[in-house]
């Protein structure tokens, strides 16, 4: 790719500006991470392809089929269940429907596309129920998820909301005969069944209607404390910012109710702070930054490529700077922030900010850091609108694969 070729020979010191810090080479940024994970036999990761739980190769009789993304989640409810019994299994990940056709390999084998599906010795089996097969873990399965669906959906909300928190005080209730976080006296599949659906009405409800579901429900609130002590679910875990701005609509038609804490709510999961989100209560890993960084290295080409400023260059160096900002933690730099100088560097980078994806590209923490320096460097762009206008979106295009196997950023989201 020619203008590529030039972002990569471009004089990582260039003359910007007396007082502003310039921003590191790459060999200079690559010194200053040493991150890495054992995708195979590490902890739970979005990166994975094959989970052996010490068999051999030869031995692993599962394959979990499941979406590039990892929003599907239909698909997170099996993949942790694997985890969670440490099932050896490999992992074969499929297009959604929204982002490009079906890979024909696996038409071949699931003629109507739809995931997950599991293959155990030769034999399909396609609806996650099915694979679960979950014993009295239904008790709220259906209640839950409709409950959401209504107040979500809502025009008038009034009422859905009053049988909304109905439904959460029943969920309280049952949560409060337990001894412990989980519906059951141990984590189990009840709480497997309920996780996907949560954790996404819990995003949803905040950026829709600025309902605060923690807050209103200590009893999940609680749950999800538990749930974040357990490494499995972390690996599985995303944010509300990649929930909100996914594969619309998230949980059925998700309509807005205008009211001000709603747009409040809203301006934060666009534009941060993004550590005052109800979406995660873990405190921040000391690798995060490093996390962010080694992610977004190796994939540094493809995130060039692939940004919607034609002047790669331009990319190129808006990219170096976020990482620069990024990297202040461990620099010790005291130096005054990068900053975009063009119009054109505070849209690439915002661009950017508002395409991480967790779990898919990197952890909650990770996210948020990463994201706060593209909010930095696209502060140029953001004074000339609206604060609260949202993320950054192109005009709808062919959503191209720009690396196979789990790359950061592989797809770009198409526009709303």
């Amino acid at each position: 790719v020619p203008g590529l070729l030039r972002a990569q020979t471009l004089s990582p010191h260039r003359e910007v500006g007396d007082s502003e810090m310039q921003a590191l080479a790459w060999n200079e940024l690559a010194r200053l991470t040493s991150w890495g994970k054992d995708y195979e036999n590490g902890p739970t990761n979005s990166q994975s392809m094959l989970r052996p739980f010490g068999q051999a190769e030869s031995a692993i009789r599962v394959t979990l089929f499941r979406d590039n993304h990892a929003w599907c989640p239909y698909c997170q409810k099996v993949w942790l269940f694997l985890e969670e019994k440490r099932i050896p299994y490999r992992i074969a990940k499929v297009t959604m429907r929204c982002y490009g056709p079906k890979e024909r390999w696996y038409l071949a084998k699931v003629p109507n596309g739809m995931l997950p599906a599991l293959e155990l010795d030769g034999r399909l089996i396609t609806e996650s129920d099915d694979i679960l097969v979950p014993a009295g873990a239904d008790t709220f399965q259906g209640v839950v998820p409709m409950a959401l669906l209504s107040f979500a959906a809502a025009a008038e909300e009034s009422r859905s909301q009053q049988q909304f928190e109905a439904v959460l005080g029943q969920v309280d209730q049952a949560l409060s005969a337990s001894p412990g976080p989980f519906f059951l006296e141990d984590f189990s599949l009840a709480d497997v069944i309920f996780i996907p659906y949560v954790e996404r009405m819990v995003a949803s409800l905040f950026y829709y209607k600025g309902f605060n579901v923690k807050k209103a429900s200590p009893g999940l609130a609680r749950w999800f404390q538990g749930l974040e002590e357990r490494g499995t679910y972390r690996g599985t875990q995303s944010d509300a910012h990649t929930h909100c701005h996914d594969l619309p609509p998230q949980m059925g038609g998700c309509y807005e109710n205008g009211s001000p804490e709603q747009q409040q709510c809203k301006a934060m999961v666009d534009n941060g702070p993004w550590d005052k989100l109800p979406d995660c209560d873990y405190a921040e890993p000391q690798d995060a930054v490093q996390e962010a960084l080694a992610r977004t290295l190796k994939h540094k080409d493809a995130i060039i490529e692939a940004n919607c400023i034609k002047d790669k260059v331009v990319v190129e160096e808006a990219l170096r700077r976020a990482l620069t900002n990024l990297t202040l933690p461990l620099t010790g730099r005291q130096d005054e922030l990068c900053k975009a100088t063009n119009k054109d560097m505070a849209v690439a980078c915002l661009y950017i900010r508002d395409r991480i994806n967790v779990p898919r590209d990197m952890s909650v923490w990770a996210a948020r850091r990463f994201r706060d320096v593209g909010s930095q460097l696209g502060a140029a762009r953001e004074r000339t609108r609206d604060p609260n206008a949202g993320p950054l979106r192109s005009a709808p295009r062919a959503i191209q694969t720009l690396q196979q196997g789990g790359g950061c950023l592989r797809e770009v989201r198409l526009a709303r």
